[in-house]
């Protein structure tokens, strides 16, 4: 009997075990496919699906997980909404900036340090004649010869020539890119200046015909002026020798203004004739500060000269004359409250220099670079005469001697224009 009951009870047991285990099974089956679906909706959201969401398990410890994991899927939906709209936003503009840049007239070029070509313009194309495609990657300088001997990188409104557009004038700018990558690129800008040139040589045509109709008039009125001031048509008398004098010194600097016109047409169409010879410059320098002394005196000026020893320089003394005085004339032009010029001779190594010196308002720093520019003149800024040639035309003259025009300014302070003219 006992072994009845003990047989029965092993069963039941064992119909229990079975129950729970059965239960227990599907409990696990059910937390597997949840993990599974976790599984994969990780899987989709790694390649891009944002769509999918987890259903919610009845259970406490997965049913934070599951809200979790749906609001960081929802966040990373809206994140990336955002992003297509940016990215979208970003294309409009660079359609917009890349319209923008191949409607102009001008030509843009992007190079590496090696003047291989990376991007270009349609105005590049055009000029160049050669399909987009085929220039990439060519050798700037297969398509263009600068008229000095400057490298692309270092152009400055530099005349170039288009190997297939002959017929036209350019000129180039280029600037380094600042890009975080430290690789050497640039942007080469060239322009189309045919009609500026032509423009330019008209106005310089008209310009040298007219002066040189008007200097014969100039020279025959400064004749009558000379023969009135020496007594040759009756004696005058003292007012009227001073009112002839300020005709003639009037007379004489519109002259001045009329040669200065010539001799740029003359330089820019045939160059300056340079006929150096040995020139003792204190002697020199000397005779010009006497020369100009009717001018000095009469504006109230004192010349300084200041010197170390003898010097002796090989240059065109009339050309070198011309400079000097020009340099002067500006300087007291420039000089009002401090009626005093310093005129400084010396030399050093490999060099010659003579500095004018004034101690009048000053040129900005802004415009120390445009001074030399042709027709640029700060003369109307003190309601006086100047064409903006004198400068450019001394400039000139020293570069023909090897040389150059140096300026140093302070405003309110003084004013230096050294010529320095290789020993």
């Amino acid at each position: 009997m006992i072994f009845y009951i003990v047989n029965i009870f092993v069963i039941l047991i064992f119909l229990l075990l079975f129950f729970v285990f059965k239960k227990a099974d599907r409990k696990w089956s059910k937390i597997n496919d949840y993990l599974g679906t976790v599984t994969n909706t990780v899987n989709s959201v790694r390649y891009g699906n944002l769509s999918t969401k987890i259903k919610q398990l009845d259970h406490p410890n997965y049913k934070n997980l599951s809200e979790s994991i749906n609001r960081m899927v929802e966040t990373l939906n809206d994140r990336e909404k955002m992003i297509i709209e940016y990215q979208n936003e970003l294309t409009r503009q660079n359609k917009f900036l890349e319209s923008v840049i191949n409607s102009l007239s001008d030509g843009i070029l992007i190079v590496d340090e090696n003047y291989s070509i990376l991007r270009i313009t349609p105005q590049i194309v055009n000029w160049f004649g050669e399909d987009g495609k085929k220039l990439l990657d060519k050798n700037l300088l297969d398509y263009i010869q600068p008229k000095k001997n400057i490298k692309p990188d270092k152009f400055k409104e530099d005349e170039i020539f288009i190997k297939n557009s002959s017929d036209a004038d350019f000129e180039a700018t280029s600037m380094r890119l600042s890009l975080d990558d430290k690789k050497k690129r640039f942007v080469v800008i060239i322009k189309d200046i045919t009609n500026q040139k032509e423009l330019e040589k008209l106005r310089e045509d008209f310009v040298a015909t007219l002066t040189h109709d008007l200097k014969v008039p100039i020279v025959a009125a400064s004749n009558i002026l000379d023969f009135l001031i020496n007594g040759k048509f009756g004696e005058i008398n003292e007012k009227q020798h001073e009112a002839i004098s300020n005709m003639k010194s009037s007379n004489q600097e519109l002259l001045d203004l009329v040669q200065i016109l010539l001799e740029t047409y003359k330089v820019n169409q045939t160059g300056i004739d340079i006929n150096k010879e040995n020139i003792d410059l204190i002697s020199f320098i000397n005779l010009i500060i006497n020369e100009m002394q009717p001018i000095t005196e009469k504006s109230g000026f004192t010349i300084n000269f200041r010197y170390d020893n003898d010097i002796n320089l090989i240059a065109d003394d009339l050309q070198l004359k011309r400079v000097i005085k020009n340099l002067i004339q500006n300087a007291i032009s420039h000089s009002e409250a401090n009626k005093q010029i310093d005129i400084e001779a010396k030399q050093i190594p490999d060099f010659i220099t003579i500095s004018i010196i004034d101690y009048g308002k000053g040129i900005p720093q802004e415009n120390i670079d445009k001074i030399f520019n042709k027709y640029y003149s700060t003369a109307k800024k003190f309601r006086k005469i100047g064409t903006g040639l004198g400068l450019y035309l001394s400039q000139q003259i020293i570069k023909a001697h090897g040389g150059e025009v140096v300026v140093k300014s302070q405003e309110g302070v003084n004013t230096e224009f050294c010529i320095k003219l290789p020993n």
